[in-house]
Formats: structure tokens, C-alpha cells, sequence
């Protein structure tokens, strides 16, 4: 049985219920948009976090000695309990990442619990409870930052990450108080002591690259803290005699916290430009020369040639051209003589074709070269189909 040191308008519980929910309610924030995605952190780096923590409930207290000289008929058991009402922390750091995922960083804490109740020792039930636990010390830490591109499920603009720690700390209880009803005797204790200090955490990470800075990371941790048992001084106040008697105590302390916090990479070069969208490939440049093949001994023209030639008056009009070449030519299966009118009828031909096609006739140069520029060299009188043609060139 015991009592509580004085009224509250929540129990510890329920104000433990509350402070967690809006821990949780804070760490929807890491759902904010973010433009950049996740980097192990290279160089220098700072950060800083607060949040609640919690005494792992209730935090057991031994005594280290057979009793307090209390000089009456009363006996102390060797264990009681202390409970806390739920805390703030704060920590700030300075570390180096080393660009691999590992970081290691030094740190600076603090956690702050009010006292609820006592119980035990022998003296239940208690009240008029009250008093602070403070624990404050400095570690070192080493972190591991997950790369979710390494395990094959691509790259997210969240990083987790685990670490340990050890370290130094001191455990202030202070003004810690209570009064036995059954017996009187007023217990208080107004005393420090360092310990050995561990830690383990689990934390996300997104960096807020989005605001405009470079190496500002958010980040959302769990941290389970603890120390070996510190040596506090205890007084025990005889109401009867009024005398004081001296004890120590070992009060256990394992201590759990969840925070918010940002971390910030010096010296962090500034956020490459996005890249710039890809240009629609440029179309392609119309072509200048057209060739036109006829069929054996023939200059009129066929349905593809008119096709060519209809694609050539097109795209004069969009390459500035200032004149149009048709040169008219003819393999070698007749005579010199009759092969050069034969060209020259081919190139009349599809230059009448041209004008047709809205291209003014003092555009057009016509020439015929006969056989004399082969396409395709061959003997005397080999029929060549790559040799009867007409080349238009636009210029």
C-alpha cells in the first residue's frame, strides 16, 4: 500500500499515455515531402534533439547498508520502489560520417523526471512524496545508417539507423522526499553520483533539402538508456527523537525515450541543379539532293518519281533555297548521242514536274550530262538502272 506525495490532476500513467501519444503524433512529421533522396552523411556533422522519456517503471532503489541507525524499534526492508511521472530530454552532438553508412559522434544529454510515489522500504504507506531525478553525462556513439539500395529495393528519401553508445553520467536525485505514516520518519535524499552509462538506438532519418539547405537531415529516434546503480545519500528524520540518520541507497536507472531532432553536415557542397528536361529530339534536316530512275529508254515518270519529286518542291520551300539543280543522265546501252537527248528529256521532264508543284521555273537550272557521269561504272552498252536517272539538288 502507499500514497501519492500530493494531488494531481492525472495520474502518472495518464499523463504517460498523453506525452506518448504526442510523441507519435510529432513523428508524422518525417511524412513531409522531400526532394532529395537519402545519402550516408560524409565530413562534419552536428545535431541536436528533444523529446519525453520515461524511468523504466518503477525504478527499484536497494539499500546499501543494514539500516540508518534509527534508534527505535523500526526495521527497514532492503528494497522499495520509486515511480516517475513521464520527462523531457535533450541531447546535442558532434560527429563525423564517413561517407560508408558508419558514423561516430560524441554527445551531450539530459533527462529530467518528476518523482510520483514511493513505495516499500518498510515504511508504506508514504506521503507528502515529491523531488526530482536528473541524469545528465556525455558519450560516445557509433552508428550504422541503412541503405535500402543495398538490399535491392531502390533508393527512399528515408534512412534508418541503429547505434550504441557508452559513456559517463551522473544521477541527481534531488529533494527526493517522503513521509511514513505509520512511523513518521521523513526520508530524503539530496545527492549526486557518476556511473558507468550505455545506451542502444533506433532511429529514421529524411533530409529536408526541400527548404532550401543543404545537409539539414529530420530525424525520429527510440533511445533506451541506462547506468550502473550510483551511490546516493539518504537521510531518515526520527519524528520522536527528531534525530537524522545517514544511509546510502542504489537507486536503479534504466531509462526510455523517443525524440525529434535535425542534424546538419557541414561543409556539404550545394545540391546539384536539377537536370534539365530532354529536348524532343530536333527533327531531321530535309534532304538537299533527290535522285529520280527512269525505266529502260524512257523519260516519263512514275508513280514514285513523282513522289520524289513532289518531296524535293516541299522541302525547297523550307531549307531557303535560292535555286534548283536537275541534271539528267543515262546508262550506256546506246549511242553518246541519242543517251545525251535521252538525259536531257528525263531532266525536262521532272523539272516540268517541279513547276507543277508551284516551284517557279527560273528557280530551276536544267542540264543533261548524256553517260557521261555514271553512277554505277560499266562497260559500253551495259543497260545500269542506277545510271538512268536525274539527280535534284537544292542549293
Amino acid at each position: 500500500m502507499h500514497l501519492r506525495g500530493r494531488s494531481r490532476r492525472h495520474s502518472g500513467t495518464e499523463y504517460s499515455q498523453r506525452s506518448r501519444k504526442s510523441v507519435l503524433l510529432a513523428a508524422t512529421l518525417l511524412a513531409a515531402p522531400g526532394a532529395a533522396l537519402a545519402q550516408p552523411v560524409s565530413g562534419l556533422y552536428i545535431g541536436l534533439g528533444a523529446g519525453v522519456n520515461w524511468v523504466n517503471p518503477p525504478s527499484s532503489v536497494d539499500l546499501a547498508g543494514p539500516g540508518f541507525g534509527l534508534g527505535q524499534n523500526v526495521t527497514l526492508s532492503n528494497a522499495g520502489k520509486v515511480n516517475f511521472y513521464t520527462g523531457w530530454t535533450g541531447v546535442v552532438s558532434l560527429g563525423w560520417g564517413f561517407g560508408n553508412g558508419v558514423r561516430a559522434e560524441i554527445e551531450g544529454n539530459y533527462r529530467s523526471n518528476e518523482v510520483d510515489s514511493i513505495r516499500g522500504f518498510g515504511l508504506a504507506p508514504v506521503s507528502g512524496t515529491g523531488g526530482w531525478q536528473r541524469t545528465y553525462g556525455a558519450m560516445a556513439n557509433v552508428f550504422y545508417d541503412f541503405d535500402f539500395a543495398n538490399f535491392g529495393l531502390g533508393r527512399s528519401i528515408f534512412q534508418p539507423y541503429v547505434g550504441v553508445g557508452a559513456g559517463y553520467a551522473w544521477t541527481d536525485w534531488r529533494n527526493v522526499r517522503g513521509n511514513s505514516v505509520p512511523t513518521g520518519l521523513a526520508l530524503n535524499v539530496n545527492d549526486d553520483a557518476g556511473a558507468f552509462a550505455f545506451q542502444g538506438i533506433a532511429g529514421i532519418a529524411t533530409p529536408l533539402t526541400w527548404l532550401g539547405v543543404t545537409g539539414l537531415t529530420l530525424t525520429a529516434e527510440y533511445r533506451f538508456f541506462g547506468t550502473l546503480r550510483p551511490e546516493l545519500t539518504a537521510t531518515l528524520r526520527n519524528p520522536v527523537t527528531n534525530a537524522v540518520s545517514r544511509g546510502t541507497i542504489e537507486p536503479q536507472n534504466y531509462n526510455h525515450s523517443v525524440m525529434i531532432g535535425l542534424r546538419y553536415a557541414l561543409f556539404q557542397p550545394p545540391a546539384a541543379p536539377p537536370a534539365p528536361a530532354a529536348m524532343p529530339p530536333a527533327a531531321p534536316a530535309p534532304a538537299r539532293t533527290y535522285l529520280v530512275f527512269f525505266d529502260w529508254d524512257r523519260a516519263d515518270l512514275t508513280a514514285r518519281a513523282r513522289e520524289i519529286i513532289a518531296e524535293a518542291a516541299e522541302n525547297s520551300r523550307r531549307v531557303q533555297t535560292t535555286r534548283i539543280e536537275v541534271a539528267g543522265h543515262a546508262d550506256r546501252s546506246g549511242s553518246p548521242q541519242y543517251n545525251q537527248r535521252l538525259s536531257q528529256r528525263r531532266a525536262d521532264a521532272v523539272a516540268a514536274e517541279l513547276v507543277s508543284r508551284g516551284i517557279a521555273r527560273s528557280e530551276i537550272v536544267v542540264t543533261a550530262f548524256g553517260e557521261s557521269r555514271p553512277l554505277v561504272p560499266t562497260a559500253d552498252g551495259v543497260r545500269e538502272p542506277q545510271n538512268r536517272r536525274v539527280e535534284i539538288v537544292l542549293r
